[in-house]
């Protein structure tokens, strides 16, 4: 198969492992992301890809080329592959025309030309390709480095952090861009990132790394979110509400009603995890005509605080009652949520947006 083939790799820095048995495939034509924390080894491994650190134990793989074992190291230089660093690392002293054509040494002067233009006009660069890296914004630097970088044609590619220098606004533009470009050129690309949103919108799919050095959970972005794992990845994905619950006749008890657990062990205590969107407040109680209290679990809360967020508002509020009552909870809302204008204020889960687990 064409792509990157990375087997049972180990890595250590003296003692300490950084990489404890990791086994994937980056087919052609598919973006495969890493992500998670710093320190987990992410880097580490781009670079072994890569040729940059030396392989220890392990194989890799590159379009059925054995490029990294325990007897053969061939250097990054000649492995083809592509490689975006997180500065650009472009050249100043060179215009953004030689910048792209530098790797293209192998080819004529005439024909290097004409492939750098064709890649600085995919990125939308060829009308500054006069110009030097000083000149450009950060954007445009990042463009400029994405085309050096496809010019020769790599059977990989590999993006470390690479859009970390950029602001949000521009941030989101660019990857867009990126993200085009890669598909457009049907490469193998393998990117790092501790950002969940940017794994979210750039992967095909998501490899979840542990401060363990292994990979915990390989999935579609879709997947990963919707169906962690464990507690570590589900909070990988932004902050959660969580209390304690005991299984009892399938369901949890709380304060904001019974919630069904029938995965869930007989007796057992489970931790429930909440995504923020997945709690909603409403200015009625619901109630029930037999007088059993409101409908779809609704727990009376105190408004603690909101703040607007953009296109949502993020409010906090404390339940008032019952076996959750002084526990704290945020969730989002749609648009502004005016703390002027409230009275009572029930909340209540989603059962689609809750993840249980054991407590060790």
């Amino acid at each position: 198969m064409q792509g990157l083939h990375m087997v049972a790799v180990h890595h250590a820095y003296g003692s300490t492992a950084v990489l404890n048995n990791i086994s994937f495939t980056v087919p052609a034509g598919e973006l495969v992301c890493l992500l998670g924390p710093s320190g987990c080894g992410k880097t580490t491994l781009l670079r072994i890809a890569a040729g940059m650190e030396r392989l220890q134990a392990g194989s890799v793989i590159i379009d059925e080329e054995v490029v990294a074992d325990a007897t053969i190291h061939v250097p990054p230089e000649e492995r083809r592959i592509g490689y975006m660093f997180q500065d650009y690392a472009l050249f100043p002293h060179l215009s953004v025309l030689d910048n792209v054509t530098f790797g293209l040494f192998r080819r004529d002067r005439v024909t290097a030309k004409e492939r750098a233009m064709e890649m600085l006009d995919q990125v939308g660069m060829a009308r500054h390709a006069a110009r030097f890296p000083h000149m450009l914004s950060g954007g445009q630097q990042q463009r400029v480095a994405l085309a050096r970088a496809l010019a020769p044609e790599p059977r990989l590619f590999l993006l470390d952090e690479p859009f970390s220098g950029l602001d949000t606004g521009m941030r989101s533009r660019v990857r867009a861009e990126t993200l085009a470009v890669l598909k457009r050129n049907n490469v193998a690309t393998l990117m790092v990132t501790h950002d969940p949103q940017e794994a979210m919108f750039m992967a095909d799919r998501i490899k979840v790394m542990g401060a363990n050095g292994r990979i915990l959970q390989t999935g579609a972005p879709a997947d990963i979110y919707h169906k962690p794992v464990d507690e570590y990845v589900a909070h990988l994905f932004g902050d959660m509400n969580m209390f304690e619950a005991r299984v009892e006749h399938g369901q949890l008890i709380s304060s904001f009603g019974a919630i069904a657990a029938d995965a869930a062990v007989e007796g057992t205590i489970v931790r429930v995890l909440i995504r923020p969107e997945g709690m909603t407040l409403s200015n009625t109680d619901g109630s029930n005509t037999d007088g059993g209290g409101p409908q779809g679990g609704g727990a009376l809360v105190d408004i603690l605080s909101a703040h607007l967020l953009g296109n949502s508002s993020l409010v906090r509020f404390r339940v008032r009652d019952g076996i959750n009552g002084g526990a704290e909870f945020h969730v989002r809302v749609p648009g502004s949520f005016d703390l002027t204008e409230i009275g009572p204020i029930w909340a209540r889960v989603d059962p689609d947006h809750i993840f249980l687990y054991p407590l060790a």
